[in-house]
């Protein structure tokens, strides 16, 4: 898949989920001579040994591919306060996973617009489970929260799904033998 960013030299931050959502994405990037940087931001993951397998998933992806990778702090508390506290029953794709967007993505802005990236994109907007509608609702206001005069954030509403990259995800988990989880992460999700 052939892609261009919205800015020209635009310094790129990824926000990642797991490994299996990140691989092709980040494949992509690299072939098209992209260099993101991936930020790990899942306070959402229950247990904890859970946010560790993932995340160690995904730094050894990044390791092997060259990437740059930076770790939110794993907040699983104060994410259960701002997200699950009275959506427990939402369905999936209802409110909590929206606010759950919003609280990630929003730490995500925050980070770029903190260390100078002016792009930010995520690799939820790589899973067939989630909402793209959500996710971009989610980017959008998390760029426009942390923009000022001095500083903008852009986000960049990219579907990954397309152009054979959902082909490509299944490949590559086979291929680097990923830990593919079966849950979003949350432990509202674990039973649905």
């Amino acid at each position: 898949m052939i892609v261009q960013t919205p800015l020209p030299n635009a310094k790129i931050l990824l926000h990642a989920c797991c490994a299996p959502c990140s691989g092709a994405i980040i494949e992509c990037m690299k072939e098209n001579g992209l260099q993101p940087t991936l930020f790990y931001s899942n306070s959402n993951i229950f247990p904890e040994q859970e946010y560790e397998k993932r995340k160690t998933e995904c730094e050894r992806f990044c390791k092997e591919m060259g990437i740059n990778f930076v770790e939110d702090p794993y907040i699983h508390d104060e994410w259960l306060s701002e997200v699950g506290s009275g959506r427990e029953t939402a369905p999936e794709r209802g409110a909590r996973c929206l606010e759950c967007f919003r609280y990630r993505l929003l730490r995500a802005a925050t980070f770029a617009a903190t260390e100078g990236f002016n792009l930010l994109t995520t690799t939820l907007a790589s899973s067939r489970w989630k909402s793209l509608e959500q996710i971009n609702e989610a980017g959008e206001w998390a760029c426009e929260t942390v923009s000022r005069n001095d500083t903008k954030v852009q986000w960049w509403n990219i579907n990954w799904r397309k152009g054979g990259l959902q082909e490509r995800r299944g490949e590559i988990v086979k291929e680097r033998g990923f830990y593919n989880q079966l849950y979003c992460g949350c432990e509202f999700s674990m039973t649905r």
